[in-house]
């Protein structure tokens, strides 16, 4: 049944059932920055989530940003409590791969790290991401505040307008709140893939368009908020 869902996001009747409790641990510690995976965070740093399309390059682009005091993968935006893997690549659950940052605003700004997600992948690929296809792997930002859901609306719509001069089509990226899609960790295996596997597969790919600090939200330090624990 893999990638049973590819067009399309399964209804609540249709997604995999899940489960109360996770099935597995988390590593404690991050395996780069050191710091813990899954908090409690330090007092006044903030949180931000970006999915766009595997995960394994996209936690390595952030980890390596300076002022990200930690990432974990995970899975968001789905229907199916405590998904496993294998359920979410076959679009059971409805989630997409997604990236958990937790950052120090005093170092880098939400604006920043919005710059870096833009244009680290094409958003306008829908249910896939350059050879990676399925509902799992669409492009989607997870707001923890109404100043991050402004600031994500308006660098869309910044880059929007240069990824249409560069004859691009529409931005596919969903922005929604984070409150309503619980964020479940992936298991061991996933998280800081790439430093455990330096030669492994890494799908992010841009679209060499730029989102201009011109553009104003894509640079500015603006909608951060408070990470919880």
């Amino acid at each position: 049944m893999l990638n049973a869902f590819t067009d399309r996001l399964p209804t609540r009747a249709e997604a995999s059932p899940g489960r109360t409790e996770p099935m597995f641990s988390v590593p404690e510690t991050h395996a780069v920055l050191g710091n813990s995976l899954l908090g409690p965070y330090p007092e006044g740093l903030e949180l931000a989530d970006f999915a766009l399309g595997c995960f394994w390059g996209a936690e390595r682009r952030f980890w390596r940003t300076p002022g990200v005091w930690t990432t974990l993968v995970g899975f968001q935006g789905g229907l199916t409590p405590h998904p496993i893997s294998e359920e979410v690549a076959d679009g059971g659950t409805g989630h997409a791969e997604t990236v958990r940052v937790a950052f120090d605003p005093s170092e880098v700004s939400y604006g920043t790290l919005l710059k870096l997600f833009w244009e680290s992948h094409d958003p306008t690929q829908g249910f896939r991401q350059g050879n990676d296809i399925g509902t799992h792997c669409r492009s989607l930002v997870f707001h923890h505040s109404p100043a991050q859901q402004t600031a994500a609306e308006e660098t869309r719509d910044a880059y929007q307008k240069v990824l249409s001069e560069a004859r691009y089509g529409g931005i596919t990226t969903e922005i929604h709140p984070a409150e309503a899609f619980p964020f479940y960790p992936a298991e061991a295996r996933h998280q800081q893939y790439l430093a455990r596997n330096p030669a492994g597969y890494c799908g992010l790919g841009g679209t060499g368009v730029e989102l201009s600090n011109r553009s104003g939200p894509g640079s500015r330090p603006t909608g951060n908020a408070p990470a919880g624990g």
